[in-house]
């Protein structure tokens, strides 16, 4: 499958990256600067701020995987944007798009959202309120492009594969110990299992332990 990558050097991007080619798909990387890809990888530069046709670098995808975020430069209305930009870019094509969300817009009771709670780390608020924004951006679109919206348990953190995640939509969830939490390697494997099955076209889908 031919998989291209927008934000592939990030954190986040680079462990699906990984994944994506562990598990011998033909990756393109979309980056802004084309020199940080050093491994061989297929690439394209493309700055998300400029006003070019983001199609032109998403030609022959059968997947796109975004991973976009603002609290590096403090541009927060770059996630929602960007949502826009691919949704129009795709629609009338065959071409899934991923969106590598947040967890804040989780529900913790009907209509309460995980940021909206008292202890919700202000540090991660304006990035949690702007993947909110984004996934407002999809359940409203019009095009014809099929989304999935891939929300991370409430901690995402360095580490290896630590065996089986459970899915979940809409509604913030927990382990045993009441922890909400999922390793990036288990996050990336969740989101390229979702590329190979589909199981949630058109709708927010959430990972963690």
């Amino acid at each position: 499958m031919n998989i291209t990558i927008l934000g592939a050097t990030g954190w986040i991007g680079s462990h699906i990256m990984a994944q994506a080619k562990a598990n011998g798909h033909n990756v393109t990387a979309v980056v802004r600067d084309a020199d940080k890809v050093t491994d061989g990888t297929a690439v394209e530069e493309f700055d998300l701020q400029s006003q070019n046709d983001i199609a032109e670098v998403l030609t022959n995808a059968d997947v796109v995987i975004a991973s976009i975020g603002g609290r590096a430069a403090g541009n927060h209305e770059l996630v929602a944007q960007t949502a826009k930009r691919l949704l129009t870019a795709l629609s009338g094509s065959s071409t899934r798009l991923l969106w590598v969300g947040g967890a804040g817009s989780l529900e913790v009771a009907p209509g309460v959202t995980l940021v909206s709670s008292p202890d919700f780390p202000a540090e991660y608020k304006d990035e949690a309120l702007a993947q909110g924004e984004a996934l407002s951006v999809f359940k409203a679109t019009n095009t014809t492009t099929q989304w999935t919206f891939v929300s991370p348990a409430a901690v995402i953190y360095p580490g290896e594969s630590e065996g089986p995640y459970r899915i979940g939509g809409d509604v913030f969830f927990t382990n045993e110990q009441g922890e909400s939490k999922i390793s990036v390697t288990d996050y990336a494997i969740a989101m390229l299992d979702e590329v190979q099955n589909a199981a949630h076209i058109n709708q927010r889908m959430s990972v963690a332990y």
